[in-house]
């Protein structure tokens, strides 16, 4: 259950939150994550909130207020080839959407261990015998 955060400048259309959201979904599926398997949020912040350098490191194309930061959590597992190529699948949707060109899209990757996940339910479905907690 791949965690999805989008960060982006406040103001931005329905449409465009729509075409990174599913750029990033279908990058997931492409590399066997489920179809159904989709949580994702899209935080929107003022220019005072989400603050970024425009030409870091050393961009071609500089960062815009269409900036989007991507981030994917996940479980530990997949090998830095499997995260390059979803890297790559989610760049390569983003540039063909409105406005995401180069230089207007970074993304990276947290991993978490399997046994600090709760899928639902309060259940613990991988390690400590699938335990249950509330919450």
């Amino acid at each position: 259950m791949p965690l999805v955060t989008l960060t982006i400048r406040e103001g931005k259309s329905s449409e465009f939150k729509s075409w990174c959201s599913n750029a990033v979904h279908g990058a997931l599926i492409a590399s066997g994550v489920p179809e159904k398997d989709r949580f994702q949020r899209v935080l929107e912040l003022s220019a005072d909130d989400f603050r970024f350098d425009t030409e870091y490191p050393d961009l071609t194309a500089r960062r815009t207020d269409d900036f989007v930061l991507i981030e994917i959590l996940l479980s530990v597992g997949r090998s830095v080839k499997v995260k390059k190529k979803i890297l790559a699948d989610i760049l390569g949707a983003l540039s063909k959407g409105p406005g995401l060109k180069s230089g207007k899209r970074d993304g990276l990757f947290k991993e978490t261990l399997w046994e600090n996940w709760s899928f639902g339910g309060g259940r613990l479905i991988h390690g400590l015998n699938a335990m249950r907690f509330r919450l």
